[in-house]
């Protein structure tokens, strides 16, 4: 699709929410799942519902009965409320299956790391979700914190304008990480892995994978 198209059609959205997924489905590796040969023994099959609500939500069509959240709010037929609800289950899994595919992508590449350090920081408390334990770059070890705001919150669509810009909810969640670990750069190399719900990256989480 040439960008004169895209442009086209993001114009022709008329909510804010419709603006924001056309906007992610156009980002770089929004749509790498797409192209993954479905391989069950190495965990890149996805099931048929799974399959049926990730497209769904790219298309933006229906996948769920109007209800109600379990925090009380309504959740219409496209079902977003649970992807930023608190009190939503998926929502932690997901922070807790990209940490897991994260730190044995970098266990593969020969460099020793361990989830959830409980040391590094002991003025405060705060703990990483992850740490090399050889050094990355410049003599220091890497430590990383996975994050993944959701592109259709409200908050996101009206203060980070995900509407205007792929990746808007993606790049604030990489400075609020940045700022919260900021006591890590003396001894490590701090990276934000931000990746939107919606499926845009954080420039720091291509850079790393990459």
């Amino acid at each position: 699709m040439t960008e004169h198209h895209q442009v086209l059609i993001t114009s022709r959205a008329v909510h804010a929410t419709d603006k924001a997924r056309l906007l992610a489905a156009g980002s770089p590796h929004s749509g790498d799942w797409l192209h993954a040969p479905p391989i069950a023994s190495v965990g890149l099959r996805l099931s048929d519902e799974a399959s049926r609500v990730a497209v769904a939500d790219r298309l933006g069509c229906k996948v769920c009965e109007p209800h109600s959240c379990l925090c009380g709010e309504a959740v219409d037929a496209r079902g977003l409320r649970v992807l930023s609800c608190r009190r939503s289950g998926p929502r932690h899994q997901r922070h807790h299956y990209m940490n897991d595919i994260l730190c044995r992508a970098i266990k593969r590449a020969q460099i020793p790391a361990v989830k959830e350090p409980t040391s590094l920081l002991q003025q405060d408390g705060k703990r990483p979700d992850g740490t090399a334990l050889l050094p990355w770059a410049r003599g220091k070890p890497m430590a990383w914190d996975v994050t993944v705001p959701d592109t259709y919150a409200e908050s996101h669509i009206t203060k980070c304008n995900t509407a205007r810009e792929a990746g808007a909810a993606a790049n604030r969640a990489s400075a609020s990480k940045t700022a919260k670990y900021g006591a890590l750069s003396v001894s490590h190399i701090f990276v934000p892995v931000a990746i939107e719900t919606a499926g845009t990256w954080g420039q720091s989480a291509i850079e790393l994978v990459q």
